[in-house]
């Protein structure tokens, strides 16, 4: 029996683990590869109310390991039994620029983001970049271990100068 279009396609695009051609450099998003349970918080602009809300969060490398790509995904409103997937990053390390591309694309809410990261004290990860409404934004991953790790996402409003808190999430490894 022949594979399905998808399987071709998953077994084309994952990867057993990272490049061996820059193995120390993936590591910076290859530590998160796995499965985390994320528990969020989301400020409404507009009514300055936060939401609350669980997501799975599944990292894998990708792209023969030159690459390592997320996908978002949260109980549907319509059945909590069925999966939403609610966006994908991939992540690509350029050796030219010396830091990461970063990609977000949130079909459901047709968010696009591009961003640009680097390591960021001992423990953490910074990409700053832009969202789909052209302001700047800053995203954080930050006390980084085998278990767990706190992910910000900030706002600006003045072309970089302040930023101010919109999301903030604390995720657990599941697997």
């Amino acid at each position: 029996m022949s594979e399905s279009p998808n399987e071709t396609f998953a077994r084309a695009l994952i990867a057993r683990g990272p490049t061996p051609v820059r193995p120390q450099r993936m590591h910076l998003f290859g530590q998160l590869v796995g499965t985390w349970r994320a528990e969020c918080r989301l400020l409404d602009e507009g009514s300055g109310a936060w939401s609350e809300f669980t997501y799975d969060w599944t990292f894998a490398y990708v792209l023969g390991g030159m690459a390592v790509q997320d996908v978002l995904v949260a109980p549907s409103a319509a059945d909590p039994t069925v999966p939403e997937t609610k966006g994908s990053t991939i992540r690509v390390y350029d050796p030219v620029l010396g830091a990461w591309r970063v990609s977000w694309f949130g079909a459901v809410g047709n968010d696009f983001c591009t961003l640009v990261a680097t390591g960021h004290h001992r423990t953490g990860i910074r990409q700053d970049g832009t969202q789909t409404d052209g302001r700047p934004i800053r995203w954080n991953f930050s006390e980084i271990t085998e278990n767990s790790f706190k992910w910000d996402g900030w706002v600006s409003n003045d072309e970089g100068r302040t930023y101010w808190l919109e999301q903030h999430m604390d995720a657990t490894r599941v697997a």
